[in-house]
């Protein structure tokens, strides 16, 4: 290929791209985006990873480290930019706002007939391919509807207000992922969502048994993943959570998260597919990004704790990580 048909080419690629394939590739950039900042050496990715009680003094202040001056001015840099652009931890709780306030605005959509979820369900089916029954598309908005609204009130009545901050992009990174994961839940049944005689039709077997497997992995990870966050609002200011999964996960709380979306993906796939692709890439996003952070987690409690009362612990994936 001529080397001057390149754009065109990609345009062409741009353009011809689905709802579903937007999602899926920004949920892997992302997950890329991560994994890269998690390979940088260990004071870029403090200052550019660390929030919270992990975030330390920045490393780039020690005098006694030898580094290159061109490290040293590098360090410099990103320690400016990410100290001028920090918001309050607290902003967490948008992420929740903005996924339950989704929720609401696509169900008022499809009741509505609105001109949004018809656009983005004609654009998807036009790719001519498999759709989920509405049913599935019906519980994948439902399970993304219940999470949400559980850390709303999770946020309103037993998460403390912290005073620490986070990197701007953090937040705007899980705003847009909360965004596009209100979507992916159910784009995949977009041929059913525009077929008008869709809303009459039962499920078939196959769909049925892929929502009656998914259910109660969700409603596992919901019930378990709220007892997680209320124990941990319950400590000691950094102290060491060793109450329910917290005797063998550093982070249960995430293996609960990935479990979530993992259900989703199973209660939304596709006929002739037991997995939906686009949930499948959110789910390497938020497996990718908390691994990160269970990995920083489980250094902080090591450090401050002593290696014993994490040694025989996963970071949150049993026999994996």
């Amino acid at each position: 290929m001529d080397w001057n048909e390149v754009p065109q080419h990609a345009l062409a690629i741009l353009s011809t791209a689905t709802p579903a394939q937007w999602c899926q590739a920004f949920f892997l950039l992302a997950a890329g985006a991560v994994l890269t900042v998690a390979a940088m050496p260990r004071d870029a990715k403090t200052l550019l990873v660390d929030y919270g009680a992990r975030k330390a003094p920045t490393a780039h202040a020690d005098k006694s480290s030898t580094k290159s001056p061109h490290s040293g001015w590098l360090l410099s840099l990103i320690a400016s930019v990410t100290s001028w652009t920090q918001v309050p931890h607290a902003w967490f709780s948008a992420f929740y706002v903005v996924s339950l306030a989704c929720s609401v605005f696509w169900l008022a959509q499809y009741l509505g007939n609105g001109a949004t979820l018809s656009s983005i369900v004609s654009s998807q089916a036009s790719g001519l391919e498999p759709s989920a029954t509405l049913g599935q598309a019906a519980l994948g908005w439902l399970m993304m509807f219940l999470q949400g609204a559980r850390r709303v009130f999770e946020h309103a009545t037993i998460v403390k207000t912290s005073k620490s901050t986070m990197w701007v992009v953090h937040w705007l990174l899980g705003l847009l992922f909360y965004l596009s994961i209100s979507v992916a839940v159910w784009v995949e049944g977009s041929g059913a969502i525009m077929d008008p005689r869709a809303r009459s039709h039962t499920d078939d077997a196959q769909s049925l048994l892929k929502m009656a497997v998914a259910l109660p992995l969700f409603l596992f990870a919901w019930i378990n993943q709220y007892r997680c966050h209320k124990h941990l609002a319950g400590l000691k200011k950094y102290s060491l959570p060793e109450s329910g999964m917290f005797r063998r996960y550093i982070c249960p709380h995430y293996s609960c998260e990935c479990l979530l979306y993992f259900s989703m993906a199973i209660a939304t796939a596709p006929h002739g597919a037991w997995c939906n692709r686009t949930l499948l890439c959110a789910l390497v996003f938020v497996t990718v990004n908390l691994g990160v952070t269970a990995s920083g987690t489980r250094k902080w409690y090591a450090d401050k704790f002593g290696s014993g009362p994490v040694a025989s612990k996963w970071n949150m994936i049993p026999f994996v990580f």
